[in-house]
């Protein structure tokens, strides 16, 4: 598996609308085995494929938990399960809504409260081109929200106040000029 390198904003590539995938191919694993693979090693817990400059709606989650070890005095056992979703959408979403205070792998050490809704049902393509369908809440539909977000072009501060939007801005700006 390769590490491919993630875009950051506010470099305007994170604003071009994913296309649909015409089929789930040897090719499409390859590129959600990357993508996952680059995702870890951020480390983050979610991915969407225009954030490694490739724009098709796909996008890889593990929300990744540590289990404690069986053995006393051993590490913590870090549980992986990966999520790879195709083509997603949302068909259904709560009315109730909550804040997660959300960052982004293209949007390193800034973060911001996103007001989504607490529970959604979404449709997509499984990493076989299985179709699947699931209600989700948590950690997972945000998650999934926020992913999907890229794959029209939007990142998580867009949906912030327009002061706590500037700020963000302001400061990706100001790195972008220090790295150049």
């Amino acid at each position: 598996m390769t590490i491919m390198p993630i875009i950051e904003a506010p470099d305007p590539s994170l604003r071009r609308i994913s296309a649909t995938v015409a089929a789930v191919d040897d090719g499409l694993r390859r590129l959600m085995d990357d993508m996952l693979a680059t995702m870890y090693a951020a480390p983050g817990i979610g991915l969407a494929a225009i954030q490694v400059d490739v724009p098709k709606r796909v996008l890889v989650i593990d929300l990744q938990r540590r289990a404690e070890p069986v053995e006393e005095g051993a590490e913590p056992i870090e549980v992986r399960e990966p999520r790879y979703f195709v083509d997603p959408e949302i068909v259904w979403a709560s009315d109730e809504v909550g804040a997660y205070n959300e960052g982004c792998l293209s949007v390193p050490e800034l973060f911001g409260d996103v007001i989504r809704p607490l529970r959604i049902r979404a449709r997509w393509l499984d990493y076989d081109g299985a179709a699947r369908e699931e209600e989700m809440d948590g950690l997972l539909a945000t998650c999934l929200q926020h992913e999907m977000d890229h794959l029209d072009g939007i990142l998580f501060y867009d949906h912030l106040s327009k002061l706590k939007r500037d700020m963000i801005v302001k400061k990706l700006t100001k790195r972008q000029k220090l790295a150049a």
